[in-house]
């Protein structure tokens, strides 16, 4: 298995270096537009021959710019216990992840759907753990509940597909959206403890 580029020779430099490159392409995609290698380069101000070395294509580099932050949970140390108040703050936050990352979750998205090449890092599950961690009462006060299915299928529902979906196609402004999609998890939550 070959080594990486920056894991050889002046590697505190080389780091620095792509991080300015997948900077530069957080920065192009904030601004809506999808760019390639050179653009990153460019915008890092450096040569397109070194950016190559570091990412041989945009597909390399686009899925280098996906939001990397993986705490165990959205939700504050002081969250509630309550179920539905629990579900309702992690909403909150995770409908403001998704449109603080949304340039490149719509991008990542884009590549997932690409029929080349190998499917992308999408952090498949993160979210689905952040869902459990919000409905982690349930067990206790519901222990016929299948938590694991219901924070699959709240995911499934409040995703950002369902936030751009409601955004682009729909028409909602993102506080709509967000509302929508907070509703739809309350409603899921509902129906799991009635048992229906």
């Amino acid at each position: 298995m070959p080594i990486p580029y920056e894991a050889t020779g002046r590697t505190q430099q080389k780091t620095r270096t792509r991080e300015a490159l997948v900077d530069a392409t957080r920065a192009l995609l904030a601004e809506g537009s999808t760019p390639q290698v050179e653009d990153a380069a460019e915008r890092a101000g450096v040569s397109r021959t070194t950016a190559y070395r570091y990412f041989p294509n945009q597909r390399s580099l686009l899925l280098a710019a996906h939001p990397q932050i993986s705490p165990d949970t959205l939700l504050p140390p002081d969250a509630p216990a309550d179920p539905t108040a629990r579900l309702d703050a992690f909403m909150a936050a995770f409908s403001r992840y998704n449109f603080e990352w949304e340039p490149q979750l719509r991008t990542s998205l884009r590549l997932a759907l690409e029929q080349s090449g190998a499917q992308p890092a999408l952090r498949q599950g993160r979210a689905i753990g952040w869902i459990e961690d919000a409905l982690e009462p349930v067990r206790r006060s519901h222990p016929t509940v299948d938590v694991r299915h219901l924070a699959v299928a709240i995911r499934s529902a409040t995703g950002i597909e369902s936030l751009i979906w409601l955004v682009d196609i729909a028409g909602q402004t993102r506080a709509q959206a967000a509302e929508t999609v907070r509703r739809t998890a309350h409603a899921l939550l509902d129906a799991a403890l009635r048992g229906t």
